[in-house]
Formats: C-alpha cells, sequence, structure tokens
C-alpha cells in the first residue's frame, strides 16, 4: 500500500440502518479511507452487498466471526473455526480486500508451546485451502487483551514466520491492556515496529501493516471493554508519531464505540505531525 488509511470498524454509527451504499457515501464525505468488515456472528453478507463493496474504491478488511478457537478442546468447534476462517477469507477475495483477522485461539490451561502448535496446525490447514483455490489474501491472527487468550506479540510474529501470507493484526489497545497499562509510550510503540520489522523483513510489514486502536478500560486481567479515546489513558497520539516516524503503510482500523468520530480525530492528528 502507498499511504496509511484510516478505516472504520463496520459501518459508520451514522449510517443507521441505510445499508453499505451509504455507509460508502459517509466515508468519502468525512475523507475517511475504508472500513472493516465486521462479522461478528457469521459470515454474512449478500450478493448484492458483495457488488457494492468491492466495487467501491476504499480500502477493506474483514474481521472474522467472534466463534473462533483453533485450540478447543472439541475437534468440531476446531473445525468450525476453520471454516469460518476460510469463508471470511473468501469473502475478502470476492470484494477486494487486502487482509482478514480473528481472534486465533485460548489457552484453556494448557502450556503455551502446546497451544502455538495447534494454532500452527490449523493455520497450515487454513492457508492451504486458499492457495488451492488461489486466494491471495492476508491472514492476520490479531494480538489479544487478555492473559488467557493465545496471542502475544511474539506468538503471533513466530507464527507469521512459518506461512507466506501471514502477518500481525497489530491491536495496540489489546497490548496494553493485556498487561495491565504498559504499551503505552513512544519508545514502546517503536519497539514493537522495530521488532516486527526486524523478525519479519521478507515481507516488508511495515509497508503492509493492519492495525486495531480504540481507547480501552482494563484491569489485572487485562481487556475489559474499548473506550472512546479521550475517555482513556491510551496514548493514542505518540502512536500515531511513531506511525509517521516509521512511515507505516497500511490501514488503522478505529474500534472506539464512536468509530468514525475518533477514526477522523486519528487521521486528522496523523495530517497534522
Amino acid at each position: 500500500m502507498d499511504s496509511l488509511n484510516f478505516i472504520t470498524a463496520g459501518m459508520p454509527l451514522i449510517t443507521g440502518n441505510k445499508g453499505y451504499t451509504k455507509a460508502l457515501e459517509i466515508l468519502k464525505n468525512m475523507d475517511l479511507d475504508g472500513l472493516e468488515l465486521e462479522f461478528v456472528h457469521g459470515v454474512r453478507i449478500s450478493d448484492a452487498n458483495k457488488k457494492v463493496v468491492g466495487e467501491s474504491d476504499l480500502v477493506k478488511t474483514i474481521h472474522a466471526p467472534f466463534y473462533i478457537n483453533l485450540n478447543s478442546k472439541e475437534p468440531e468447534k476446531v473445525d468450525a473455526s476453520v471454516q469460518r476462517i476460510v469463508e471470511t477469507a473468501r469473502v475478502a477475495n470476492q470484494i477486494n480486500a487486502f487482509s482478514i483477522t480473528f481472534h486465533a485461539a485460548f489457552y484453556l490451561g494448557m502450556d503455551k508451546e502446546t497451544v502455538f502448535n495447534q494454532v500452527r496446525n490449523q493455520i497450515k490447514l487454513i492457508t492451504d485451502i486458499l492457495n488451492s483455490e488461489n486466494i491471495n489474501v492476508w491472514i492476520r491472527p490479531e494480538t489479544t487483551g487478555k492473559a488467557t487468550q493465545w496471542g502475544d506479540l511474539k506468538e503471533i510474529i513466530n507464527l507469521s514466520k512459518e506461512f507466506e501470507h501471514v502477518l500481525p493484526c497489530v491491536d495496540f489497545s489489546h497490548l496494553h491492556a493485556r498487561y495491565n497499562g504498559i504499551s503505552n509510550t513512544y519508545d514502546e510503540f517503536a519497539k514493537i515496529f522495530e521488532t516486527i520489522d526486524k523478525e519479519l523483513s521478507e515481507k516488508k510489514p511495515l509497508e503492509n501493516f493492519h492495525a486495531h486502536i480504540a481507547g480501552i478500560a482494563y484491569g489485572e486481567k487485562g481487556e475489559k471493554h474499548h473506550l472512546n479515546l479521550e475517555e482513556s489513558d491510551f496514548n493514542y497520539k505518540d502512536l500515531l508519531k511513531a506511525f509517521k516516524d516509521f512511515n507505516v503503510k497500511g490501514a488503522i482500523v478505529c474500534e472506539s464505540p464512536n468509530i468514525e468520530t475518533d477514526c477522523k480525530l486519528m487521521k486528522d492528528y496523523y495530517l497534522s505531525l
């Protein structure tokens, strides 16, 4: 990608029930760059909406359904999780989305190596299916906000090393919450970019980045819920300075409750730097 794009997590709130055509119009009028389709409860989008979204020149990503656990103790749930990710990638291919993301797994009391191997095995199955169908979409496990969830930055970087079309989706707010308030200074943000760039240098990850940002409430056990940026302690201004200084390109997805307002806030601040 040739720039850093600011996109909303779902249709702008002011869209109401008017659908994707209106949502895309609102995004353009606000000078925002696109949206992440939110398949919260399932991979559900009509052929008509695929056509509308696919024909738009705005940037598109997709968040796969939340009912995913590649480390479930029940094989049928693992199979269903694989299927949901594959179906999400198929839709992404159809609408010209460049990237999909998802919460990959829970530890369920298992050691980290065991869970990593299980996630890796399922990601191999997913990428094999997509390669067989000539689907060339970035598959991005998301950094997670609770210590019970698989997906710290190191785990996702290590997974990304093993597959051609896998890279991290870095949810900076989740990293802030996962560790009860760290990862919130310019130096810490810079270290994240430096680490990803060094460890995954062959893929030029800073030229093809997928990030989530929101205000966030947290405690000792990690993430509680999202907040608007100005209602939280998340240091989005220094993060955006780091994005600028490292010349990161790709998409920042705003997941604040007031999605389009904070998305515009971040873009305007970024452009002012």
